[in-house]
């Protein structure tokens, strides 16, 4: 089947299943119609086809509202971490399960002490017969009130530097002890959560990497959750952000020149950044590893939304702030993108010292094990 052909089946199938009244089923019906997990090895769930009929797709999808947010962090992050660095074990359990949508999943990595600075992390798993229990509290965390399974960083040992004594596992979010809380964000929702872990018990099966390793499979998970970030991976298509140029531009009166100069800046952002991520995946499809310069795709779609956001405010004036505008969605995701995966200012810090070769900033930690630190002093 060639491109024409692949884009004309999938506009055909989505216009005939969306609506859908239930993600898991949508999910389900996606996989077995051959468009979810698309580049992905096809022995453990996926199509196994190439990064042209991906895009294909999703340029497609743009035009349709798929309701596949609560999948995002799987099919983003989770999953290719799982590909990555599981075990064919770990690989056989669950990725399929995750491409039809029968397990939701979920990333357990900030706490109330460790944001951006993620190695800080205090939760603790410590070995006990037959695996490892842990304790310990996570924040931030979306879409964990809905999930089945999340990618849990803990602490495995205060002996030495913060970043050599992490370990990852799978955790089960219905195990005794898991407790997940909703935090109310200023729009009036929860699309966050705390969660709190008292004498979880976790399976050495469920270890993800080798113990004290965990910070080299984060390491991976943070490089997929900033391109996944940036493309949008398992978000709803253009059609439902009204601060995009496509919203935009048919919601105002492009007959202004000053506007027309401001859509035209909106577009070329958003193409510029589309084409960046192309050339991420195709890198990534063929064995390079795109590295930090994943951490520039995610601050430009920061700043992208950002920009888009502000624009769409100043077009359409003061109602743009009332209750129920179309815009307050996006007024709420602008701040909301400058902080998750890495703040705009850390991902600027890792671009200059890792992508541009300058002077990294002094650190005073990273030797230390630690024990010795004072944290939250």
């Amino acid at each position: 089947m060639d491109l024409a052909e692949y884009r004309s089946a999938a506009r055909a199938w989505l216009a005939e299943n969306l609506p859908a009244s239930d993600p898991k089923t949508f999910m389900a019906a996606l996989h077995d119609a051959g468009y979810s997990g698309i580049t992905w090895p096809a022995e453990w769930g996926g199509q196994g086809l190439t990064q042209a009929e991906e895009r294909a797709f999703a340029a497609v999808a743009r035009d349709f509202s798929l309701p596949t947010y609560v999948f995002s962090i799987g099919l983003g992050m989770c999953g290719p971490t799982l590909l990555d660095r599981g075990t064919p074990a770990q690989k056989e359990r669950y990725v399929r399960r995750l491409l039809r949508g029968e397990e939701i999943w979920c990333q357990l990595f900030s706490e109330p002490g460790a944001g951006s600075d993620v190695a800080g992390l205090q939760a603790k798993a410590e070995r006990v017969e037959g695996g490892w229990l842990v304790n310990g509290q996570k924040v931030w965390t979306s879409v964990a009130q809905h999930a089945d399974l999340g990618l849990l960083l803990t602490r495995t040992n205060v002996d030495v530097p913060k970043h050599k004594g992490l370990t990852m596992f799978v955790v089960d979010m219905h195990a005794p002890g898991v407790t997940v809380r909703p935090l109310r964000d200023m729009t009036g929702r929860s699309n966050f959560n705390e969660i709190f872990f008292d004498d979880v018990h976790i399976p050495d099966e469920n270890r993800i990497g080798d113990v004290d390793d965990g910070w080299s499979v984060a390491v991976t998970t943070l490089l997929h959750e900033r391109l996944s970030i940036s493309s949008g991976v398992g978000m709803s298509g253009q059609r439902d952000d009204p601060s995009s140029f496509e919203a935009l531009s048919a919601s105002v009166d492009t007959g202004d020149p000053v506007v027309r100069d401001q859509l035209v800046e909106l577009y070329v952002r958003s193409r510029a950044l589309a084409l960046f991520n192309q050339r991420l995946a195709q890198e990534t499809k063929a064995g390079i590893f795109p590295g930090a310069r994943g951490s520039a795709a995610k601050l430009l779609l920061a700043e992208l939304t950002s920009f888009g956001a502000d624009l769409g405010v100043s077009l359409a004036g003061p109602e743009a702030v009332a209750d129920g505008h179309p815009l307050g969605a996006a007024l709420a995701l602008a701040p909301a993108l400058s902080l998750g995966g890495g703040t705009n200012e850390i991902m600027r810090n890792i671009i200059g010292d890792r992508v541009l070769n300058l002077p990294p900033e002094p650190r005073v930690d990273k030797n230390v094990p630690f024990k010795d630190l004072k944290v939250n002093s």
